[in-house]
C-alpha cells in the first residue's frame, strides 16, 4: 500500500463528492490487499467510510452540499480523504449517530442486519453459534440477536476475547483455540445442536461449524480471516443431517436502493436504542493503514477500527 496524491475532480451526473471524516477498516480490506478476492491495479483500497458532501453532480435528488452521509461496499476506495461516488449508495445519517459510530459500523451492522433478517431470520427461540463473537461483525451480531431472543454461543481465540464476548452478550462463549468447541457447542444444547452457525473465520472452523449444528442447519460462511475453507463435497451435508450451507456476500443483500436504506434504517434504530454499541476499539491515521492491517490479521484489535483521515 502506497500513500499518494490524486486529482479526485468533480462529480459528474448521479455522483457526489465526499471528504472523509472517518474511514471504517474490514477485514474484506485484506482480502482485496492480499489479492484472496483480485482487485484491477492499480486500485484504492476499503469499502466504507462517513464524510460531508462537498459538491453534487447533475441529477442527483435528496442529498445537499453539507450533509453527513455514509456509505459501506461497493468499489473498494475509501482510504481516501476526499473521494466521488455514485450518490444512490450514500445514506444521510440521522441524529444520533456520528461519523465515527457511521464508519465504525455501517458495513458491519449492514452484514449482520442480512444475515439476522434475512439469510436467516432469527426468532426468539433460535440457538446460534456466532465466531469471532468479540470482532466487528460479532459485536453487533450478538447483542443484536440476543435482542431477538435467541440463545448465544460465541467463540472467540483468546480468553480476554471470550470475556469481551460474554459481555457483549453471549449466554456462552468458547475459546476455540484451547477447546474443542464443536463438543463444547453439542454439550450446551443437550446434544441437539444450533440452529444457525454465524462463521467468519473460514478455514480454522468450518467444518467443526457443521459438526455444531442440528439436523436442516443452516452453515452461513461468510468471511475467511484464516483463509479460505476446504473444498467441501456435497455428500456431507447430507451424512450431517441434511444441512444447509450458504455464502452470501453484503453486495447482493444491499444492490438495490430500498434495501440498503431498510438495512441501515433497521441498524441506526438498534443504534440509538442502545441495543447495539459502537465499540471502537482502536483508531489509526489514513496514512497507517498498512500498520491497522498487520494488526488486525494478527489479532490484535478489538471491536471496531476507524482511520482517521
Amino acid at each position: 500500500m502506497q500513500w499518494v496524491e490524486v486529482d479526485v475532480g468533480a462529480p459528474g451526473p448521479g455522483e457526489a463528492r465526499l471528504r472523509h471524516t472517518a474511514v471504517g477498516l474490514n477485514f474484506i480490506d485484506t482480502y482485496h490487499r492480499s489479492g484472496l478476492y483480485p482487485l484491477k491495479l492499480p486500485s484504492g483500497l476499503g469499502s466504507e467510510a462517513a464524510g460531508v458532501v462537498e459538491a453534487l453532480g447533475a441529477g442527483v435528488e435528496g442529498l445537499a452540499v453539507g450533509d453527513l452521509v455514509a456509505y459501506a461496499g461497493g468499489v473498494p476506495g475509501a482510504y481516501a480523504q476526499v473521494r466521488v461516488m455514485p450518490a444512490a449508495r450514500l445514506v444521510k445519517l440521522p441524529r444520533g449517530i456520528t461519523d465515527r459510530v457511521a464508519a465504525a459500523l455501517l458495513l458491519k451492522g449492514l452484514t449482520a442486519h442480512y444475515l439476522l433478517r434475512q439469510t436467516y431470520p432469527v426468532k426468539r427461540g433460535d440457538t446460534l453459534l456466532v465466531h469471532a463473537a468479540a470482532g466487528g461483525v460479532g459485536s453487533v451480531l450478538v447483542p443484536w440477536s440476543r435482542h431477538l431472543g435467541a440463545t448465544v454461543i460465541g467463540t472467540a481465540g483468546s480468553e480476554d476475547k471470550v470475556g469481551r464476548a460474554l459481555a457483549a452478550g453471549c449466554h456462552h462463549a468458547i475459546n476455540y483455540r484451547a477447546k474443542d468447541f464443536a463438543a463444547e457447542v453439542k454439550a450446551l444444547t443437550g446434544g441437539r445442536g444450533v440452529d444457525v452457525v454465524y462463521d467468519a473465520i473460514g478455514k480454522d472452523t468450518f467444518l467443526g461449524s457443521l459438526d455444531c449444528l442440528r439436523p436442516r442447519g443452516l452453515m452461513v460462511s461468510y468471511g475467511n480471516a484464516s483463509g479460505r475453507p476446504p473444498v467441501l463435497d456435497p455428500l456431507l451435508l447430507s451424512e450431517k443431517g441434511s444441512l444447509f450451507l450458504t455464502r452470501p456476500t453484503l453486495a447482493h443483500y444491499t444492490a438495490r436502493r430500498e434495501d440498503l436504506l431498510l438495512g441501515a434504517k433497521a441498524l441506526f434504530h438498534v443504534v440509538r436504542t442502545g441495543v447495539v454499541k459502537a465499540e471502537i476499539g482502536q483508531t489509526y491515521a489514513l496514512k497507517d493503514a498498512a500498520q491497522a492491517h498487520r494488526d488486525l490479521e494478527a489479532r490484535r484489535t478489538v471491536g471496531a477500527t476507524i482511520l482517521l483521515p
